[in-house]
């Protein structure tokens, strides 16, 4: 088959999957394993190996990264259950709720959403801003404008949310989170300054709809746990994967090497850090409940690891078609467009379907591994753990880029915020648009100068 036919056979099947998903309103999990299998079809793969094709596709998601999502939906879980979010959220407001109120619902929303899905948090902890707007003396879209850019930012680009775990190990960085981690903290809290001041000029001039009041909610919810045992999930695992890579940099007692090498294993870190979630459960006397909340947390985490192992099957397709050998064939024009390639794919889907972690997901199955010859992420030269970790954040900027009338996070932000829906669009659509465009341009320049 010629290189036109190929390309133009991905564009087409591709085109298909994203109107399955939001025209027809088919699973993403059954359009991208139909992708899948339409591509080994139409592309030659022969039929004998399609099993062992889709086998291996479907298996390494259940192999590496799968327990990490669901022990990070289940402390987002608990966290949400037991208050957590709320008392972390109070206690942010505490520092700086006072002297600077829009700053401090962003960094509530930013510290929130690395555990808890930006629409639950959204959700839980609006209440909140709407109180502090009364206290303050000011408008509260400004406030819900900042908390929706804050959980929006570290949804789609630090773990454990399960989307940029899902990227991480799905390019080959299962681990390598802390790597992940770090440069999603300093991404997403770049593409914050310019929603900041968004939020402040536009929230200004959009004037709350008139039932704000109705859905203000009760901003008097019962914490049944400190802050300090709140945060604890989220800072533990993230101290313990550190002291793992200085255990494997530095020398120290083989001993003390071994045991910090397997705490600081992303299963293992994250398993201790479900574990810590315990005092919180029994400080609130949930201890009871936990049977309940991991059903919930298991029913969350289920369609999020499956629609992932659909995209390691397109994935794998991806690779064994042939299709890379095309990529490199134009591999010269692509690699001039760098992070940016995997970022418009990821901006197309996002806008097309709504859903941010099908963007990303969908996306770093395409792109494949950075150690596997045959993959896309090969082709266009990310052959480095660093390198494959800006393509996670390139992917992760393009999954916010842009949220309108599809994501229902949008209608959750303007519902649950009090901004009218006919605003929407000039306020949450314009302000994902300004932190997608900031992170690729960040992206790309620390891909230029680091790569």
């Amino acid at each position: 088959m010629t290189t036109m036919g190929t390309l133009l056979i991905f564009t087409a099947a591709i085109i298909l999957m994203v109107v399955a998903i939001a025209r027809f309103k088919v699973h993403p999990f059954l359009a991208m394993l139909g992708t899948a299998l339409l591509l080994a079809a139409l592309l030659g793969v022969p039929f004998k190996d399609i099993p062992d094709v889709i086998g291996k596709g479907f298996g390494s998601v259940f192999s590496g990264i799968a327990l990490v999502i669901i022990f990070g939906t289940l402390i987002g879980s608990v966290l949400e259950h037991t208050g957590g979010a709320v008392a972390m959220a109070r206690a942010v407001e505490r520092v700086v709720g006072k002297r600077s109120p829009r700053l401090a619902m962003m960094l509530i929303g930013w510290i929130v959403s690395i555990p808890v899905f930006c629409d639950s948090g959204f959700v839980l902890v609006s209440p909140i801003g709407k109180s502090l707007a009364r206290r303050s003396g000011i408008s509260p879209v400004p406030l819900m404008l900042a908390l929706a850019a804050g959980l929006f930012a570290s949804h789609v680009f630090i773990p454990p949310t399960p989307g940029p775990v899902a990227a991480a190990g799905m390019v080959g960085l299962e681990n390598n989170l802390l790597l992940v981690i770090g440069l999603g903290v300093v991404i997403s809290l770049l593409s914050l300054i310019p929603a900041y001041f968004f939020a402040g000029y536009v929230g200004k001039r959009v004037e709350p709809a008139e039932s704000t009041e109705v859905q203000q909610g009760d901003d008097s919810q019962t914490c049944r746990c400190s802050a300090t045992l709140a945060f604890l999930p989220i800072v533990l695992p993230i101290v313990l994967m550190a002291l793992g890579s200085v255990a494997s940099l530095v020398t120290l007692p083989e001993g003390v090497t071994t045991v910090l090498t397997f705490l600081g294993k992303p299963v293992i870190a994250m398993m201790i850090a479900m574990l810590s979630c315990l005092p919180m459960l029994m400080h609130g006397r949930m201890l009871g409940s936990f049977n309940d909340i991991t059903q919930v947390s298991l029913k969350t985490a289920g369609p999020i690891i499956f629609i992932t192992a659909a995209g390691g099957v397109l994935g794998a397709v991806v690779v064994a078609s042939g299709f890379v050998d095309v990529i490199k064939d134009w591999g010269d024009s692509l690699k001039v467009l760098g992070v940016v390639f995997p970022f418009l794919i990821a901006a197309i889907l996002k806008s097309a379907q709504g859903s941010s972690t099908v963007a990303i997901t969908t996306t770093a199955s395409m792109m494949g591994m950075f150690s596997d010859s045959g993959s896309m992420m090969n082709a266009l030269g990310f052959t480095s753990p660093l390198a494959a970790a800006l393509v996670v954040m390139a992917i992760g900027a393009g999954a916010m880029t842009v949220s309108h009338a599809n994501d229902s996070y949008f209608w959750v932000v303007t519902g649950f915020g009090g901004i009218k829906p006919r605003d929407g669009y000039r306020t949450m659509t314009l302000m994902t648009l300004v932190m997608g465009i900031t992170a690729i341009a960040l992206i790309a320049l620390a891909a230029a100068l680091l790569l």
